[in-house]
Formats: structure tokens, sequence, C-alpha cells
């Protein structure tokens, strides 16, 4: 059953670009352009919601604390407004995420894919797999045992360093979010981030050789060019 993604956003153009890409990583999108109209086409089978702030009739707050009256769904602000104080008004009235504009698709997918992933997972919604849990992580082939420190490939265990195997369950907690080399460094490492590029290069490395069928061509560890890394769903 497809994930449906409510999108409240008044530049028809946007909201448009926003639900082709979506539709194409297998969402439903209920598209939405102005305030009133997104709380009529909410329902509890939403999952996720996307809104801008400066819509017509009813706000894009008005519409979170509608949300939230209702749904714990993840809500997604998607604005032009960059204030700090609006930041901080979205999160503490119940966003899980903002970002502003201009933005970028990929980043925007990314941020979807992570949220829904949690949500369903947690709220039991996602039945798929009853593996997901807090000690057994699985995509495609790959499965880690968080627990027994165990990792394997098509059922053949794969021995990984312990930073290799903290890197790999960091991005199997996140599967299709971004990540930048300084939050891969400072989650992995737990330390402060100095520029140190080869160490994470040399770890995905690591990683790509050990669980890539063809490491060259990597299908599960994506190289984001510009941006970072990010693990495919499987």
């Amino acid at each position: 059953m497809k994930s449906k993604i409510l999108v409240l956003e008044d530049d028809i153009n946007i909201n448009n670009l926003i639900k082709m890409h979506l539709t194409k990583e297998g969402y439903e999108v209920i598209q939405s352009f102005d305030g009133k109209e997104a709380m009529e086409l909410f329902d509890t089978e939403i999952d996720l919601a996307i809104l801008d702030i400066m819509v017509p009739f009813h706000d894009g707050f008005e519409v979170l604390d509608y949300i939230r009256k209702r749904s714990q769904i993840p809500v997604i602000f998607l604005t032009a407004k960059d204030e700090d104080s609006d930041k901080v008004l979205a999160l503490g009235l119940g966003a899980d995420d903002y970002v502003t504009k201009p933005f970028s698709v990929i980043e925007i997918i990314s941020r979807c894919h992570a949220h829904l992933r949690r949500y369903l997972e947690y709220s039991g919604k996602n039945k798929k797999d009853t593996l997901l849990s807090k000690n057994i992580l699985k995509n495609g082939d790959i499965q880690v045992e968080i627990n027994n420190y165990k990792t394997t490939k098509n059922n053949n265990e794969v021995p990984l360093s312990v930073k290799e195997f903290k890197l790999l369950v960091y991005f199997m907690e996140n599967i299709g979010q971004i990540f930048t080399k300084k939050q891969l460094y400072e989650q992995v490492w737990e330390e402060n981030y100095f520029g140190d590029d080869n160490t994470i290069m040399v770890h995905i490395s690591r990683l790509r050789e050990k669980l890539e069928d063809n490491p060259k061509t990597p299908e599960y560890i994506k190289t984001i060019k510009g941006l970072g890394y990010r693990m495919v769903a499987k």
C-alpha cells in the first residue's frame, strides 16, 4: 500500500514539481493550494504532510495545529520564511522538520523517506517486515543484528570493524536520508569534524567492498554529488 503525502503549497509549479518527484518515488500525493482545502482533505490515512506557511485562508501554522489535534504523522515545513523565530515556532507547535526555499528536491525526498520510515515502523503501520525493530535492521539482502553485533548479506556473515558497523547501522536506521561527511563523522566517531574527508571516504569504500556486488557501481550506499551519501531502500 502506497504511503499518502499531503502537499500544501499555493505555488502551482512548486506543488506540481513536488508531486511529480514524490510520485516517481512511489508515493500517493494529495495536493492542496490553501489552508482551508488542506484541512478538508486531511484524513487519518495520510502518512506525512509537507506544509508551506504563507498560504491563503489558513496559514501553515493553523494547518499544523489542525493536524496535531488529530494525528502524530510527520510534518515537514517547506517555506520561504527563514527567520529563526518562525522555525522555533513551527517546531514548538509540533513540526518534525523545517526546510527553507530555495530547496533541493532530492533533499525533500530524502527527508520524506527518513521521516516516513521511522513513523511507519514505530506506529506499527508498516507490517511488511517485523524484523525492522530496535534490534534487527534489514534492507534488501543486508541484515544487521545490533545486539549481536552481526552483519549478514544473503545469510552469509560479513565481518566489519567497529566504525564500519556503526556507520552501516546509522545508514540503515536512516534509509533514504542524505548525510554529509561532517554528519557521518560526528555521529559515528562522536568527535568534532575538522574536514577529515579521507576517513569517511575510506570507511565508505570498505563498506562497499564488503557489501556491494560491484563496489564501483554501488547499489546500496550511493554518493550524492555535492551533498554526501545515502543508503537506498531495496
